[in-house]
């Protein structure tokens, strides 16, 4: 029977803003001294929250996992396109914001609700022949994109002050909720980007299980073991 060390599974990280997903895997994996570190599914380096990490053999369920439902909330800012659809993009337009409320938000946000075809923006990471599109982006090509079929099962507001709209998502894995942001500013007519954004769940994981980086970073390799799950718990989180 193969043997596994304390430190063979999966680690929940809370995401900080600014780093990438890549930049979080990099620091355990120096930090622990560990020759297989990956993750289940990128966030955006503004974005926080869950970010699982597969150590050493785990990493066999990479896949499996980043395939998994996911749940975020965040803000969305009315009245101001980008041209990433997020804060971190160049402002490309401007517009007066409507009177808007909770309810009407959350009428309009319904649409999108169901089965639908989202296109990638421009500034992401999807690669053409080989080539990330956001590289393309930052020399002002633009490409056409494949849209890709997604499934959004709930997209509802919590609350409003103008401009800014706080709301939570549940969506199938691939789904760029900037994009869902920008698509409802269009939708509304006054323009609209996503402003910050947070990962609560990914299949059975939760962000309330989750060490913030540093919290981890500050662990002696022992202390940390108490967090990781088990490679062979691993199974019932598919």
């Amino acid at each position: 029977m193969q043997q596994f060390s304390p430190l063979d599974g999966a680690l929940l990280i809370d995401k900080p803003a600014k780093m990438t997903s890549h930049d979080v895997v990099d620091e355990v994996r120096r930090h622990f001294y560990l020759k297989k570190v990956g993750h289940c599914g990128t966030l955006d380096p503004a974005a926080t929250g869950l970010l699982i990490l597969v150590l050493g053999p785990a990493t066999k369920f990479s896949e499996k996992f980043m395939a998994a439902d996911k749940v975020y909330e965040g803000e969305i800012k009315f009245g101001e396109t980008t041209d990433s659809y997020d804060a971190d993009g160049e402002l490309t337009g401007s517009l007066p914001v409507p009177p808007l409320t909770v309810e009407q938000l959350n009428e309009e946000a319904s649409a999108f609700v169901g089965d639908r075809e989202q296109v990638p923006p421009m500034v992401s990471a999807v690669k053409i022949k080989g080539v990330p599109l956001y590289k393309m982006a930052r020399k002002g090509i633009e490409v056409e994109r494949k849209a890709r079929m997604i499934h959004v099962y709930t997209y509802r507001f919590t609350a409003y002050a103008e401009p800014i709209g706080k709301f939570r998502v549940a969506c199938t894995k691939g789904t760029y909720v900037r994009s869902l942001a920008h698509d409802l500013g269009q939708r509304i007519g006054c323009g609209a980007h996503l402003l910050g954004l947070r990962r609560l769940a990914s299949g059975k994981f939760d962000v309330a299980d989750a060490l913030p980086l540093d919290t981890a970073l500050a662990m002696k390799e022992t202390e940390l073991a108490r967090h990781v799950i088990p490679y062979l718990k691993l199974r019932s989180y598919e």
